[in-house]
């Protein structure tokens, strides 16, 4: 006998029965089903006002438009020699025979459980339910729906003549897709799904509704996809709540000095450029998190630039503008509250791509201060930059211009969502059936309070890291034009630590380990385990993960890794003793605001402005 459907699971080894998905009580049904046309109608409204107001202006023609060609460039190659075309088409006729023999197989009495035509990858949590393999089905439509995108990515990457950059949108367009008409994102191809409507009579539909109309009106108009419980968290009460006081502050950004935690410091302060794109406190999630904290305690006085969550009046703000008044605005700051000139900086990101071109334009106007420079996960080299760089070419880039003009920013939503979209399959669809169809509420997670925590593109400085980064890689080429310098990479002389991140798929391992040979002195690379965030906040206390280390980052990057030696744990006590050997002089501990007034407690006030 199955469970009852009020479990919403039946058991791996127990039959697969019709009875858990009727309808039991259908005038219930019925008056929920009408409940959910209500809240529906309730998530129309707040989708449509803001646009009868003006408030609201659409550009989702834009990418589905640049899809609709890049689609039209792969059918061409296909459809061009009708040889190849019914190749094409008979590959997938043949799959699907496959899965139809598999069908007639799995409900003929007696016959032996048959092998898929196909498998979910390695990782895949999408038909982890018992009811994907033993209903004839559920598994029929799971193994249909997987030879087609298969085969839907195959013809990607076996399309002779696509220049690589079409190739890698097709690729990138093909997994979006796939990804949204999987039968596990429905009511009726999900049998979880279908168990929970059925067991609670639709309930649950008219809450995600509900959900899906907050959500919409949250986003004033668009959809802002709620991924946690965010009420739970508060910024400066139980995120971001290491202890400092802001010493500075400009149109950009303001300067954060931390208080001490030991009896003497190393000499040299510690500059923290974390990325605009985000807020900084991702290195100040909580005190077990923190990077911050814990650079504390190894005894750096640290300085952070919180950045400023642009609005119209820092549309002008250009990347000089975040140099002069941002980093170097920074540097005067520490030298005013410690005496110190020379200084250890970290950026993280395109903050790090920031801080190179900083030090680039440093080195050519005299400017010494800065003596080592680490980068967490940043790249100075656009060359393999990811599938972010399926967002940028001259007419996407143009596109996005124009929108900013208007404001004079680009809204932190926009970008919130190219980010999600690069892990669309674990940031986006699980959330849309867990909270629309399930109408369950996400649970409290720090991490991704923060990642919905988007900021604001000021447009000068976003237009100019599109198109010299992105679009014309010029800070490696050496062209890069920065207050009337042209700067290269090659200036920069101090050490660098070079961090990357082996899964990372905003700044991939390779784009940091090729954009390493652009300086001009020693650069040590280390390559972190997992992603761009978990690979760089990885607490030694956690004992998670690994990195490697390895000889000089030049040649062939798989040889590199084959030759790479393997640290379980933590980069941090490595990164540290890396910034000691350069100096270790120590001094004693320095208090804010002991040699200038200060402007209030950390974290700020900057971060604390929501888009």
């Amino acid at each position: 006998m199955s469970k009852t459907p009020d479990s919403g699971k039946a058991e791996d080894d127990e039959p697969s029965t019709v009875e858990q998905y009727l309808v039991k009580d259908p005038e219930r049904f019925a008056l929920n089903m009408a409940r959910m046309i209500e809240q529906a109608g309730k998530a129309a409204s707040a989708w449509a006002e803001p646009r009868e107001r003006g408030e609201v202006r659409d550009h989702v023609a834009e990418p589905v438009v640049d899809m609709v060609k890049t689609f039209s460039k792969l059918s061409e190659y296909w459809l061009a020699d009708p040889q190849r075309a019914l190749e094409a088409q008979t590959r997938l006729f043949a799959g699907y025979m496959t899965v139809w023999a598999n069908a007639i197989q799995r409900v003929s009495p007696n016959a032996e459980a048959p092998d898929d035509a196909v498998k979910p990858e390695r990782g895949d949590k999408r038909f982890q339910d018992p009811e994907w393999g033993r209903n004839a089905f559920f598994d029929f439509l799971k193994q249909a729906y997987l030879v087609t995108s298969r085969w839907a990515s195959e013809l990607v990457d076996h399309a002779e003549g696509l220049d690589e950059h079409t190739r890698h949108k097709a690729s990138f367009y093909v997994k979006q897709v796939s990804n949204a008409i999987s039968p596990s994102n429905f009511i009726l191809t999900n049998p979880e799904l279908f168990r929970e409507t059925v067991a609670s009579n639709g309930e649950n539909l008219v809450r995600g509704m509900k959900m899906l109309a907050e959500d919409i009106a949250a986003g004033k108009g668009d959809l802002k996809l709620r991924q946690a419980d965010y009420s739970p968290f508060e910024i400066g009460r139980n995120i971001a709540t290491t202890p400092g006081k802001v010493v500075g502050r400009s149109d950009v950004a303001e300067i954060i000095q931390y208080d001490p935690a030991t009896e003497t410091v190393l000499k040299r302060p510690l500059l923290i450029c974390p990325p605009w794109i985000n807020k900084f406190y991702i290195l100040d999630l909580n005190p077990q998190k923190s990077f911050i904290r814990w650079a504390i305690e190894q005894g750096h006085t640290v300085f952070v630039i919180s950045w400023i969550n642009p609005d119209e009046r820092h549309g002008a703000k250009s990347w000089e503008a975040y140099i002069r008044e941002g980093l170097q605005y920074g540097l005067d700051t520490i030298e005013k509250a410690t005496g110190e000139r020379d200084v250890n900086a970290i950026g993280y990101c395109v903050g790090g791509t920031l801080l190179a071109a900083a030090l680039a334009l440093m080195a050519a106007e005299g400017d010494d201060r800065i003596k080592s420079a680490t980068f967490f996960t940043t790249q100075v080299d656009f060359t393999h930059a990811g599938d972010l760089k399926v967002f940028v070419d001259e007419e996407q880039v143009a596109a996005v211009e124009k929108s900013m003009n208007e404001k004079g920013y680009l809204d932190g939503t926009k970008m919130a969502t190219a980010f999600n979209m690069l892990r669309s399959g674990d940031l986006i669809w699980p959330y849309v059936v867990n909270n629309y169809m399930r109408g369950k509420d996400p649970l409290p997670f720090d991490l991704l309070y923060w990642n919905a925590d988007s900021t604001r593109m000021a447009a000068a400085n976003h237009s100019f890291y599109l198109r010299n980064c992105y679009l014309d890689n010029t800070l490696s080429q050496g062209t890069m034009e920065l207050a009337g310098h042209t700067i290269s990479l090659g200036d920069i002389t101090i050490p660098v630590y070079n961090l990357a991140s082996r899964e990372d798929h905003i700044a991939p391992a390779l784009s940091v380990f090729l954009g390493s040979k652009y300086f001009g002195g020693k650069v040590d690379y280390v390559m972190a385990g997992s992603g761009h965030i978990a690979g760089v906040v990885n607490p030694p206390a956690s004992n998670k993960y690994q990195y490697w280390t390895g000889g000089a980052p030049i040649g062939d990057f798989n040889q590199w890794i084959a030759t790479a030696t393997d640290h379980p744990g933590s980069w941090w006590p490595h990164w540290q003793s890396w910034v000691e050997a350069k100096d270790n002089t120590r001094v004693p501990a320095r208090k804010p605001g002991k040699h200038m007034k200060t402007l209030g407690d950390a974290p700020g006030t900057y971060v604390k402005v929501r888009v």
